[in-house]
């Protein structure tokens, strides 16, 4: 429990607004420690309207030529990077080669000492630029497990394509056919398409690894960076949460490649957000982000389900939006979405109650919105404040979710405990169902996925024995791995499901009647936080459950 309380020295922790930077109000520092000169400036004033920092892109620089710390500025305000900085809360760092050029060693062993001292990594992103790109291509693309995205700006590829590590690449200038036919190869990136400034080779199993080329020299930095950050760069973050949870870190290529996943641009799949601050009860103001896809502001009344996503402990209130996967899946689904700041931060803490009321203002608000479907998910506190939800609130939800938490076994955490609960759901045992979800990572160091001999006292195995109780379902005293030995329940529907992450989601259910109550997922060998393709599923089983306003009975849609 202890580690579920640190406060890691991580961008998704800071939770407090004040106007952003502009774009050309920086100044660099020289980052100490390293072998190479690095200028680095990172944007740490969030806008209550801007982005999320915690996965926000750290663009890393090669020039051309050593640059002093001026020279450094005016490149990346050549480039527009500062403004890319400003808008999505990002960083950016200028690495100056060893010597007067580069060399594929020794620049090469400065690169891994600069991916070491870093150890956290959510969003990296590498251009080159002349003999800083063909560095880059020859070297550091051999390297590229932690890069979310190489640009390579009028280089060269000089070296040996063998051993490249597949990443998503853009390349413009002479010869960058040739060189992205490299990258191509390492990202089996084969299907080939038209863009706006060139030609996408892109891999069949995954989107997200793609090779963009543009022969053409660019018609200014500025030029070349913004179709880049188009067509690759704004495609994808890459992180890497297997074995181990993210941002716990890790040196260089210790958990192989990092994992791709998109990176949220609302205005590409049609979304609209709104950052709403009202005070509700006349006690402090509150917090909110409202996600509406295409076509759900103006939908007939009550056609629209509601999703409410509740972030882990002191997270920014934008973690669940930008990192679960359900805005995707809200504008493929479409439904609508709600982030709350739940637990306050710089804002007045919502509780349980609060919560309630801020639901019964959506569905008031917006008559669009289905009162009988309405869901939660949360995310580490956020699972274990959803679980309670699940339990105290039931009359409101139609099903709840919760990735990486449960409810702890002793003591008042986040709101509950676990004998309270459980006297709850004694209380409502046989008149009251409710659908419920669980998720953890099976290496999850924080919250424990249990395993055999090592399920006492777990917090997710307290959780299915208070929803079993609740929804009148045979409790289980313990976990018998004999029985399954990822779950150690016995359960129905059980599958692996394999994502083209590389990675598998097992998952079970236990029914009553016929109607699929509880549903346990695994995602295998992965850390404390979410997986972005496990929202489609979470959504699949919500999708199959209502609840009468009225009656508050549940309904089962098979």
């Amino acid at each position: 429990m202890k580690k579920l309380f640190e406060f890691l020295s991580v961008a998704l922790l800071l939770s407090c607004f004040s106007a952003g930077i502009n774009a050309t109000d920086f100044s660099f520092t020289k980052m100490k420690g390293l072998s190479q000169t690095v200028y680095t400036f990172r944007d740490t004033a969030q806008n209550v309207n801007g982005r999320f920092a915690g996965f926000a892109p750290l663009f890393v620089v090669y020039p051309d030529a050593p640059c002093d710390e001026s020279q450094a500025a005016q490149l990346v305000r050549d480039l527009g990077i500062d403004q890319y900085v400003s808008d999505y809360s990002g960083s950016m760092m200028v690495v100056n080669p060893l010597g007067q050029t580069y060399n594929d060693v020794a620049d090469l062993a400065a690169y891994d000492s600069l991916v070491a001292h870093l150890r956290v990594i959510s969003n990296m992103k590498i251009i080159g630029i002349g003999r800083g790109a063909t560095f880059v291509n020859n070297a550091v693309s051999h390297h590229a497990e932690a890069i979310a995205g190489i640009v390579s700006i009028n280089g060269k590829m000089t070296g040996k394509p063998a051993g490249m590590v597949a990443v998503p690449a853009y390349i413009c200038g002479k010869g960058a056919d040739k060189i992205a036919a490299a990258y191509a190869t390492a990202d089996k990136a084969v299907k080939k398409s038209g863009e706006k400034n060139g030609v996408r080779l892109t891999n069949s199993n995954e989107e997200l690894l793609s090779v963009v080329y543009n022969p053409n020299a660019p018609a200014s930095l500025k030029e070349a960076f913004n179709d880049a950050w188009d067509a690759t760069l704004s495609r994808n973050y890459r992180f890497n949460n297997y074995k181990h949870t993210w941002y716990e870190g890790a040196k260089g290529n210790e958990y192989g490649a990092y994992e791709l996943e998109p990176y949220l641009m609302l205005d590409r799949i049609g979304v609209k957000r709104n950052a709403v601050e009202k005070n509700l009860f006349g006690t402090g103001t509150l917090l909110w982000y409202e996600y509406f896809p295409k076509g759900t502001e103006n939908a007939a009344k009550g056609s629209i389900p509601l999703v409410l996503l509740l972030h882990g402990n002191t997270n920014d209130p934008r973690t669940q939006a930008e990192t679960s996967g359900f805005i995707e899946e809200a504008a493929r689904e479409n439904f609508v979405v709600a982030e709350l700041e739940w637990q306050g931060g710089r804002y007045t803490p919502m509780g349980i109650d609060g919560i309630e009321q801020v639901v019964y203002y959506l569905l008031k608000t917006y008559p669009q919105l289905d009162a009988s479907r309405v869901y939660t998910e949360g995310l580490s506190a956020g699972s274990f404040t959803s679980n309670t939800l699940g339990v105290r609130r039931s009359y409101i939800f139609a099903a709840i979710g919760g990735h990486s938490g449960g409810v702890f076994p002793s003591g008042v955490v986040f709101g509950a405990d676990f004998p309270t609960l459980m006297n709850d759901a004694l209380q409502k045992r046989g008149f009251v169902d409710m659908p419920y979800l669980s998720i953890c990572g099976t290496d999850d160091h924080v919250v424990m996925f249990p395993k055999d001999g090592k399920w006492k006292n777990n917090s997710l195995l307290c959780a299915l024995q208070i929803y079993q109780t609740m929804n009148g379902i045979d409790v289980v005293d313990g976990l018998d791995f004999s029985k399954d030995a990822t779950f150690g329940v016995r359960l129905e529907n059980r599958e692996v499901i394999h994502t083209n992450k590389g990675i598998d989601i097992e998952s079970g259910t236990l029914s009553k009647d016929g109607v699929p109550l509880i549903k346990l997922m695994a995602v295998d060998h992965y850390g404390h936080w979410n997986f972005k393709p496990a929202a489609h599923y979470m959504y699949e089983y919500f999708k199959h459950f209502s609840r009468n306003p009225q009656t508050k009975k549940l309904i089962y849609h098979p």
